[in-house]
């Protein structure tokens, strides 16, 4: 089982993977809809929307914790 470089989330099944392509190493919801690997300050920005609405903190602290998780992916290491 692959995880995806971007977001770590587990891909199970080909429906997991952008346009269904198994060779990508990134999951569908890092991906733009031409298969495309979204940017590090769409992920951080989205990631940090989602933190903000689903735990009810200020987006500040959101945008910060994503950033941490964030760089502990493959895809984002040294940043």
């Amino acid at each position: 089982m692959k995880m995806c470089i971007s977001c770590g989330m587990p891909m199970t099944s080909i429906s997991d993977y952008p346009l269904q392509d198994i060779s990508k190493n990134y999951c569908k919801y890092c991906a733009h809809a031409d298969g495309t690997m979204k940017t590090f300050h769409e992920k951080l920005t989205i990631l940090s929307i989602h933190y903000a609405n689903h735990h009810n903190i200020e987006y500040e602290i959101a945008k910060d914790i994503a950033y941490r998780v964030l760089r502990k992916l493959p895809a984002w290491r040294g940043r």
